[in-house]
């Protein structure tokens, strides 16, 4: 009997004990300085992708503005060849 009461005893002190350390407590600094930490992280990732889209938006520009310079350059080209031979037609005909 008295190592039951004992164990009852024990028993209780365990669940006490657990039930305390359980139970919510402050932050501490560490905790405080860990979400900052978490903020900034995410903050920054959320940065680069708009930064990584901006980005892919102006090279995408930059592609077009290619595009159409060539597309002018080949109609010049096509100009200046359709000159050529009429001018080599013109001088071997006279």
């Amino acid at each position: 009997m008295k190592h039951l009461k004992g164990m009852v005893v024990l028993l209780a002190a365990v669940v006490a004990m657990s039930a305390i350390g359980c139970s919510k407590k402050e932050e501490g600094p560490a905790e405080k300085a860990g979400k900052e930490i978490d903020k900034a992280v995410e903050k920054t990732g959320e940065g680069i992708g708009k930064a990584t889209e901006k980005g892919k938006e102006a090279v995408e520009k930059a592609g077009e503005k290619v595009g159409e310079a060539v597309d002018k350059s080949k109609e010049a080209v096509d100009k200046a060849a359709e000159k050529t031979k009429e001018t080599v037609k013109d001088a071997t005909h006279k």
